[in-house]
């Protein structure tokens, strides 16, 4: 490699890394808002679907109709839309695999029709509903509805004032402590407020109207408080009382004697108390908000922390490019100075053993198992360079090896298209379901890649069975994947929790795996093995492998490895942050900078890659040749890190409760880990087998 080379492969990566961060600000603030636009004439009824509950304390949800201590759907018929309350909507796959389950509701809403107060239900509940509704408050749970395809939200503002944002979700009840005794207060009425504005186009000019936002405000009424003939608090304005969830709903003495006769953990599971629910309806015109940026409402409060993110991008700029000047200082001048010696020897010894008739001499292997006497003249040299006749020798356990290449592949394939799909706006948050869909998806069809891969991986580690390296490749990652969440699935079964996948959806997933998937994998193994060659060693391998002398402690695989493996979890450990608080700490939220997401996961396979050279290069150069399973270990390795800070946040940032929701938080993050893994730990392999075909080809 020229110093001309070095500089014209250094110029192209910094225009790529600011083509990329041009992308970043293109894709923060683009998106695809939705499929289509529906407009509602005046009086026009719009459906309310309620979804789930969920809580940032547990990895618990359950469907909102399944709560024994809410107004039950009456069956009626929603005029003019061929629905009914308590129907349930289509699901697509990734929303039944996140837990929705969307049914029709019996609350009325017609289009610019105001609604102080009517009535839904009064549901009598059991002392052991009780019970469950103060655990669930306890635990924070939030509510989830959705009116146009937009989840009720909680409305806040910005501590400037300047800005209103939304979370979505809104609170099933709350807390107070009066006189040391924790009240347990349920929200049993909602004020909803539709935001709307005229619809844009055709529709708009023949008085349609369109949602673009969507507000829940819950309040908690008491029992006894004065109310109309049809249920309606009297004053909604001035509510004196609460709906306690409590043993004795009259006590009107001391609290400290409340606390005494009816003390919390006594509640009579027989007991029979009526809830009041009721709820008020508000249409209020908002020309501010476009349609197509509806949406924006839910992001405004991560845009605080986009400097934060830009941080993470320049540290990891750093990190990448301090790396890239060491690797292109190896090629440039150290390699370059090797390669220029190893060649210069090679053909000294060939010119010393041309016959005079000018035939030159092979160089085979003898049959005894020594080097001829050209090679014998490459032994001059040391380090990296003595290893010719053995750095590409076959991997110990190379059956197992090629099928894990294969399912990185197949897992970079699918993690690349989802960054860059969600970058340009195709998966958002509109899209409910999507990314998992579509993550779904391309796993299935990446089972081409998959099988292709691995196929010339076993062929060049001298493999000859390839259906058995078909069929582990096709089950060996999936099946294990999948075995471990259909266990965790037996214990959420247990719980009743929407977060269950159900037995029809399991037998799909399974379909989609063995009659879709296992067939692609098998035409990609049969491409790769049949119709092409295998990636052919530039040098040839003695029958008799070299001694490897001892290694320094810094050399040794799983230490070097576990060292190597800070670097790439430093470049990503700030955007993991804000994964964390959206998936874990901020559910009510939306992670939705994949603009930065896919700078930052482009410099962490830049530098992953670099690593993986480095610490090869080190290792060949104290006479190792295992470089095989260590490249991809290396690779590999930032995962522990990965995990390792899973456990710090879990006992330092979230407040999880409940032993099953510890196991589902500790199992699913070491499962994503072994994706990350299996993904870097591919990408450290490929890197490391180009970077030796190049310094030995």
């Amino acid at each position: 490699m020229t110093d001309r080379t070095v500089g014209i492969w250094a110029g192209l990566r910094g225009k790529f890394v600011l083509l990329l961060l041009c992308l970043c600000q293109v894709a923060n603030a683009f998106y695809i808002p939705g499929w289509s636009i529906k407009s509602y004439k005046e009086s026009e009824d719009i459906p309310l679907l309620v979804n789930k509950v969920y809580s940032d304390n547990t990895q618990l949800q359950y469907a909102y109709y399944e709560l024994p201590f809410v107004c039950p759907p009456t069956g009626q018929h929603r005029a003019g839309k061929g629905l009914f309350s308590g129907q349930s909507i289509p699901l697509n796959l990734g929303e039944v695999l996140r837990g929705d389950r969307i049914t029709v509701s019996d609350i009325d809403l017609e289009m610019k029709h105001d609604n102080k107060c009517s009535a839904l239900c009064s549901q009598q509940v059991t002392g052991r509903d009780i019970k469950r509704a103060r655990q669930m408050i306890r635990d924070g749970y939030l509510v989830e509805w959705i009116v146009d395809n937009l989840p009720g939200a909680t409305s806040f503002v910005t501590v400037d004032n300047t800005r209103k944002y939304y979370a979505a979700g809104f609170k099933l009840g709350y807390t107070e402590n009066v006189g040391g005794r924790t009240r347990y207060l349920l929200n049993n009425h909602h004020t909803i407020v539709i935001r709307y504005r005229q619809a844009p186009g055709k529709a708009g000019n023949k008085g349609g109207q369109v949602v673009v936002g969507f507000e829940v405000y819950p309040k908690s009424v008491g029992a006894d408080v004065r109310r109309k003939a049809d249920g309606c608090p009297m004053d909604l304005d001035h509510v004196d009382q609460n709906f306690e969830l409590s043993s004795n709903k009259t006590w009107e003495g001391p609290a400290e004697a409340h606390l005494t006769l009816y003390p919390e953990d006594q509640i009579d599971d027989d007991m029979v108390v009526t809830i009041p629910y009721t709820y008020s309806v508000y249409f209020r015109e908002d020309k501010s908000i476009e349609w197509n940026r509806r949406w924006d409402l839910y992001f405004v409060n991560q845009e605080d922390g986009s400097k934060i993110h830009w941080l993470a991008i320049v540290n990891s700029l750093i990190i990448c490019g301090l790396l890239t000047a060491i690797v292109l200082m190896i090629m440039a001048k150290t390699i370059r100075s090797d390669i220029n010696g190893f060649r210069d020897a090679a053909e000294e010894g060939k010119s010393r053993k041309r016959k005079p008739g000018g035939k030159e001499k092979t160089g085979e292997i003898d049959g005894e198992g020594g080097i001829s006497d050209d090679d014998e003249v490459l032994e001059d040299v040391t380090g990296w360079k003595m290893l010719h006749a053995d750095v590409f020798r076959t991997p110990h356990n190379g059956h197992i090896l090629a099928p894990l290449v294969g399912s990185g592949m197949q897992l970079l394939f699918t993690a690349v298209s989802l960054v860059l799909l969600s970058a340009v706006g195709v998966l958002n948050p509109s899209f409910r379901g999507g990314f998992i869909s579509f993550a779904i998806g391309l796993f299935v069809f990446a089972g081409l890649f998959s099988g292709y891969f691995s196929a010339r991986a076993y062929k060049t580690f001298e493999g000859q069975d390839w259906r058995r390296n078909t069929i582990i490749t096709a089950l060996l990652f999936p099946g294990l994947l999948f075995g471990a969440v259909f266990v965790l699935n037996l214990f959420v079964w247990a719980q009743a929790s929407s977060t269950a996948i159900p037995f029809g959806t399991l037998i799909a997933i399974v379909f989609l795996w063995l009659c879709v998937q296992v067939p692609l994998v098998y035409v990609g193994s049969w491409y790769g093995f049949q119709k092409s060659t295998s990636w052919e060693p530039p040098t040839k391998t003695s029958s008799i492998p070299r001694q490897i002398p001892q290694q320094s402690w810094y050399t040794r695989g799983l230490r070097t490895a576990l060292l190597a493996g800070l670097i790439p979890f430093a470049v990503i450990f700030i955007e993991l942050l804000f994964v964390f608080q959206s998936v874990y700490q901020d559910k009510s939220g939306y992670y939705y900078v994949f603009g930065f997401l896919a700078v930052v996961s482009t410099i962490l396979i830049v530098t992953v890659a670099e690593v993986t050279v480095m610490n090869i290069y080190v290792q060949l150069c104290s006479e190792n040749y295992n470089w095989w399973w260590q490249s991809f270990m290396v690779g590999g390795s930032s995962a522990v890190w990965v995990f390792l800070y899973c456990v710090w946040y879990y006992f330092v940032k979230l407040h999880i409760s409940g032993f099953l929701s510890g196991i589902l938080f500790f199992s699913y993050s070491f499962m994503a880990c072994c994706v990350y893994g299996l993904l870097t730990g591919t990408v450290g392999f490929l890197s490391a087998y180009a970077f030796v075909r190049r310094i030995y080809g």
